[in-house]
């Protein structure tokens, strides 16, 4: 029999606190040691996010201390953890780190706790602890995991140094989702059925048992960000459950498939440049039905919705005329681009779908009166849902689909040559070369060894018409380390653009060489790498002499893919095309992860 001790001591007085993390579902991403970590970003304004979403906090000046380290140690006394996991003897290791100034994941403090998963408060006191001096800012929490794939629910709140207050914890009722609220939240997302003859088909096709596909493209949200675990709490593949049962019944059809391809903080303009390769899959996958969810990503795409815009022409115009359906994800924020992007629906009359136009009202109303879900139940953080936001957005295409079921069927009149692409059409045909392309083809291609690159013909015995001459220069290598997403059903990471040419400063510096390449097209694109490295450098982009790009791969700060326009609109000729590090650079690194071409 347990037996507590003879004398407890008195209780000490708890200090106000606020949560930034209050019933969060996290799972042990695998890593190349088998642990599992769960990475949870707290730079660039989430944790003053979370400070407001989660914890309730309107102070303007407790929320400005919480953007650096100094005003960090000014606010928070200890950090309180609880952890709860079916296996209640499991010990995960909580740990927050400060980005540094001099090396953003180098030279900064990581606190870190051991925690048990028996549902206790572990207290972190950082009174005592051993801080760099390099500190900046709050940069990451990690619960790491002792085996990958382990799910625990987590809270996280900050007890405040005396001076501060924070208001009274609100308690919330569970998410309802059977209830005439939650249903009545939904039936608001539904922006227009649009034309239904192409969505009627795929539903028919399948129920048939023909073999149909839907797909799903997008950013972060797409690939699944803040869904525990995320290859099945998604919304991408709640929706494509859905659809199952739609034409199916419970079980999932052998006939009904599922792609799911979302890049992490990617916009349309990349998005355009990967689609033959992340969802048509070269030309094995025929999608009968695509989610394109850019909504929140596309504040990054330079042409303000003309990549947008290219892309759904490229999907529509496919031979099997699949059907599109355009999804306007949301932020904490209530930020998304749905007035930007929504004329692109109208003008093909496509079916289009709104989370924001379905919780934004409600979240600002009181419990009882209105509201069905909180933010902080609905966002796992400043941009991304939780399994509750995902559900709520697969729900909301769902009811779409039920709506369209119960229509007759029209006639399919979309004629995209007699419509003038109300944002822009200029990438509609964009291709992605890459290194894979260059080698697997009888181009002229330049390699590493000064040689021209070996490759397969068109079949026919017929040497192809090259699309370009290229030289490696100094860019011989292949990058590995990649951004890297969760596809379809994967755990596992998936690199993105691993055909990569890589220019490594160690080597070159002496004599660095530009990537050279003559290219005939009237549009053109530099796909290249993002990285917080101090070894990375920038690198500039000149056709036919002209500087054209200035490619910085800090401006984002990750390791993540960056589609930049050199060019577009100009008269269809050969270009000579130069990459080369910018000046005083030669010593870093750089890589291009492939071009878009028109």
């Amino acid at each position: 029999m347990m037996e507590g001790p003879r004398a407890p001591k008195d209780p000490t007085k708890k200090r106000k606190s606020f949560y930034i993390m209050r019933g969060k579902s996290v799972a042990g991403s695998p890593q190349a040691d088998g642990r599992g970590i769960q990475f949870l970003y707290m730079n660039d304004g989430r944790m003053v996010s979370s400070a407001r979403l989660v914890g309730g906090i309107t102070d303007e000046e407790m929320l400005k201390l919480l953007e650096t380290t100094a005003g960090f140690r000014r606010l928070v006394h200890s950090i309180g953890v609880t952890v709860e996991a079916q296996d209640r003897e499991l010990v995960t290791d909580f740990c927050l780190q400060m980005y540094g100034n001099r090396d953003l994941y180098g030279s900064g403090t990581t606190l870190r706790m051991p925690v048990q998963a028996n549902g206790m408060e572990h207290i972190l006191e950082l009174e005592g602890c051993d801080w760099s001096e390099d500190d900046n800012v709050p940069g990451q929490i990690r619960f790491e995991f002792p085996l990958a794939e382990t799910l625990a629910t987590v809270a996280v709140r900050f007890y405040l140094q005396d001076g501060y207050d924070a208001p009274e914890v609100e308690e919330e009722e569970p998410v309802d989702f059977a209830s005439t609220d939650y249903l009545r939240m939904v039936e608001k997302s539904l922006v227009q059925t649009g034309n239904n003859a192409r969505l009627k088909r795929a539903i028919d096709k399948a129920r048939r048992g023909e073999d149909v596909t839907i797909a799903f493209i997008g950013g972060s949200i797409t690939q699944g960000a803040g869904a525990i675990p995320i290859n099945t709490e998604c919304y991408a593949y709640k929706t494509y459950k859905g659809f199952c049962e739609l034409c199916g019944g419970e079980n999932v059809p052998e006939n009904i498939h599922y792609i799911k391809a979302g890049v992490g903080g990617t916009p349309s303009e990349l998005g355009m440049i990967r689609y033959e390769r992340d969802v048509l899959r070269e030309g094995d996958v025929v999608p009968d039905v695509v989610v394109v969810e850019f909504a929140v990503n596309d504040e990054g795409d330079e042409t303000k919705g003309e990549c947008y815009d290219s892309l759904v022409r490229k999907i529509l115009n496919a031979e099997n005329r699949p059907a599109v359906i355009l999804l306007f994800a949301v932020f904490a924020n209530d930020f998304n681009l749905q007035e930007r992007l929504s004329p692109v629906g109208r003008a093909y009359h496509l079916p289009m779908v709104s989370t924001r136009d379905a919780v934004l009202e409600q979240f600002y109303q009181k419990p009882g009166s209105g509201r069905v879900v909180s933010k902080n139940q609905f966002f796992y953080d400043s941009y991304h849902p939780t399994n509750v936001g995902h559900t709520v957005m697969a729900d909301g295409i769902l009811h779409l689909l039920r709506v369209v079921d119960s229509q007759e069927t029209e006639e399919d009149t979309l004629r995209l040559e007699e419509i003038a692409p109300p944002m822009g059409g200029a990438f509609e045909k964009v291709t992605l070369l890459d290194r894979r392309y260059f080698e697997g083809r009888r181009t002229a291609c330049v390699g590493p060894d000064g040689n021209p690159g070996e490759g397969n013909g068109n079949g026919t015995g017929q040497q192809e018409e090259p699309a370009a001459v290229i030289d490696y220069g100094s860019f011989v290598h292949v990058d590995t380390e990649l951004q890297a997403v969760e596809m379809d059903m994967d755990l596992t990471g998936t690199p993105e653009f691993p055909d990569n040419w890589m220019y490594r400063g160690a080597e070159a510096a002496k004599e660095p060489r530009p990537f050279v390449m003559d290219i005939t097209c009237e549009s053109l694109l530099l796909v290249s790498k993002d990285s917080a490295s101090n070894q990375t450098g920038c690198a500039e982009v000149w056709v036919d002499g002209e500087k054209v790009l200035h490619a910085d791969p800090h401006v984002n700060g990750w390791t993540h893919c960056n589609a930049q326009i050199c060019f577009k609109g100009r008269e269809r000729k050969k270009y000579h095309v130069e990459v080369k590090m910018a000046p005083g650079m030669e010593d870093k690194d750089f890589t291009i992860l492939g071009f878009g071409v028109v």
